[in-house]
């Protein structure tokens, strides 16, 4: 994880992998996770190897994303001039990271084969709530 001091969100917890010769469990979420404030929906995407994603800002949804599959880079700003940071979640970096609402996001796929995001939503996915961008409307990259 690569976060700038001034950015004290999102929120990046650990997950429980549990591996078992049949088959592994890989937690998302509980009701009692730091994070967690409702359940609106879940839903799953995916995005292929060097590909981005985003920007995108939800006015009121609280995202926590999960990549139990692959390996995704998530890119996070509070504001166009403001403090960005960045996260590799994937089977190597295996957590959630929890986006408030107001945060700009978009995410890259670094996975060679499938890349998977789990979004746990705060509501149900309300396309008039949401801002979008093109990913060249920020740079990427310069979170320390």
């Amino acid at each position: 994880m690569d976060e700038i001091d001034s950015l004290s969100i999102p929120l990046f917890t650990p997950l429980k992998q549990i591996f078992h010769p049949k088959g592994d469990v890989f937690h998302g979420m509980k009701k009692s996770d730091a994070g967690f404030e409702e359940f609106g929906e879940a839903y799953f995407t995916t995005v292929r190897c060097g590909e981005i994603k985003g920007w995108k800002k939800h006015t009121r949804m609280v995202m926590n994303l999960v990549v139990p599959v692959g390996s995704i880079r998530l890119y996070l700003r509070e504001d166009a001039s403001g403090a960005a940071c960045q996260y590799t979640l994937g089977t190597d970096n295996y957590g959630r990271v929890t986006v408030p609402a107001g945060f700009w996001m978009a995410f890259e796929g670094v996975g060679d084969s499938l890349n998977l995001m789990l979004n746990l939503a705060s509501i149900e996915h309300d396309p008039l709530e949401a801002v979008n961008v093109p990913p060249e409307t920020f740079p990427f990259g310069e979170a320390k």
